[in-house]
């Protein structure tokens, strides 16, 4: 079960996300027409973020990946489908153990969210065209993609 908490007027949820890196570009995905995010999904209970992460990635597009360290801790308030959410998100650096993906390009998998499969496109974004305006969410997190910091980053994101 996912911590992801909804009622009638709010939504919290506690989300995990990989930060996966490789030849100067970044996978990320991105539902049809809308835009990039992290990769990572729900966090289940008594499961680990670390143990999430690696089911996502496994579960979205069956990649094996080893999770190294937390670079960012994400406070972020949106809309979801016309109510306030309050996220908080882990973002650790992940790196592939196998090469079962395209390591460039664009190809495609899916997510599962309330039932409901969401076509996903998983597209490698060079660093340089997230530099230059690439819209990623969240994009308070992206400064700290380009230019890695060596502790653990706190963000808070305010999109509504």
């Amino acid at each position: 079960m996912d911590i992801l908490f909804k009622n009638d007027d709010f939504i919290f949820s506690y989300r995990v996300g990989g930060i996966l890196i490789q030849n100067g570009k970044i996978l990320l995905q991105r539902p049809v027409n809308d835009d990039y995010a992290i990769i990572g999904g729900h966090i289940a209970s008594m499961e680990t973020s670390e143990e999430t992460l690696k089911r996502e990635f496994e579960e979205e597009f069956h990649a094996k990946i080893a999770v190294d360290n937390l670079m960012a801790i994400g406070e972020i308030y949106f809309t979801w489908n016309g109510k306030p959410c309050h996220q908080l998100c882990l973002y650790y650096n992940v790196h592939l153990l196998d090469n079962n993906i395209p390591l460039d390009g664009i190809f495609h998998g899916y997510d599962e969210l309330d039932n409901e499969r969401i076509n996903l496109d998983f597209c490698w974004v060079s660093l340089e065209d997230l530099k230059n305006g690439s819209k990623v969410y969240p994009l308070e997190l992206i400064p700290h993609i380009i230019e890695p910091k060596s502790q653990i980053v706190h963000f808070i994101s305010k999109q509504i």
